[in-house]
């Protein structure tokens, strides 16, 4: 097994009050195929209280009520831990490609700067590049992003020179994984759940360059939103979880707590959809100037 995470330990949750489908921005989506407010309600607070066992900690931010798809707070901004000789962390604040879900960052900005965090963004309202958190995840030496259905390429270079980072880019072209986070989960620092066909060939390559020791997801697997779990410590928390997946991740000494997550799986997210982390550490990203590192 790698060494474990050097993130995932304090995550930012959004309450979900009015959680509901309004429309229909992914496959998963269907107006006559509502959640169930309560067992909303139940399934949200035991992955809160799951991640809380497991040694971390989160903060919980109030749901607009006009931004049904607020509670994946996965895409409110790509968050980092302060540095050694800076008071607070940074956030690059998403910057919706559907216009019903912009209205979700005018709180995030206000919750980020709020707690101390410096606040940028790749555009706004609609002017300047799309950027949505949720294809976004510190791994290696790199920021690796998803970019295609949510996320455009020039939002890779925003990131990499406005936070003088390495930006490693994978090209999603499957329309049921339309962020990174459902493709890609990081386990430890050698291992990740991926699902390679949600990539372009170009992509799937890079991606086996990026993960030394990859856990190939299958159709099943992937599409019960096993790749969109979370771990924190040394426990992972999943949706979903085949017999296979379960002898690979306790082999690797983690403990696997399977949670029912159907009612967010409606809207098209699960574990990790619904859980910002507010720790990644770029250091080891660090590039003077900036770098894109784009497939093929």
């Amino acid at each position: 097994m790698g060494q474990q995470l050097g993130w995932g330990r304090r995550y930012l949750m959004v309450r979900p009050d009015h959680f509901r489908i309004d429309y229909v921005i992914n496959p998963y989506m269907s107006t006559q195929d509502q959640p169930d407010p309560e067992l909303t309600m139940r399934q949200w607070n035991s992955l809160r209280l799951a991640i809380i066992d497991a040694g971390g900690e989160v903060e919980v931010l109030e749901q607009r009520p006009d931004s049904p798809d607020m509670v994946y707070a996965m895409n409110l901004g790509l968050a980092t831990a302060p540095t050694e000789d800076a008071s607070g962390g940074r956030a690059m604040l998403s910057h919706m490609r559907f216009e019903p879900r912009r209205k979700e960052s005018l709180t995030a900005a206000g919750w980020f700067t709020g707690h101390g965090f410096e606040l940028d963004r790749t555009g706004g309202d609609g002017v300047g590049p799309h950027f949505e958190s949720g294809d976004a995840f510190v791994f290696g030496d790199s920021l690796v992003v998803g970019y295609g259905p949510r996320t455009e390429e020039d939002a890779l270079k925003h990131l990499a020179a406005g936070w003088n980072i390495r930006v490693r880019g994978l090209r999603i072209t499957h329309e049921g994984m339309y962020h990174l986070d459902l493709p890609f989960c990081p386990i430890d620092s050698t291992h990740a759940l991926v699902y390679p066909p949600a990539l372009d060939p170009a992509s799937q390559a890079e991606l086996f360059g990026i993960v030394p020791d990859p856990i190939v997801l299958t159709d099943e697997e992937a599409f019960a939103f096993s790749g969109n779990s979370l771990v924190v410590n040394e426990t992972v928390i999943m949706p979903a979880c085949s017999t296979r997946l379960h002898d690979i991740l306790t082999g690797l000494g983690l403990r696997v707590v399977v949670l029912d997550l159907s009612e967010f799986h409606k809207g098209g997210g699960s574990a990790r959809c619904l859980t910002n982390p507010l720790d990644f550490d770029l250091a080891a990203a660090s590039v003077v100037g900036g770098e894109v590192v784009l497939p093929g």
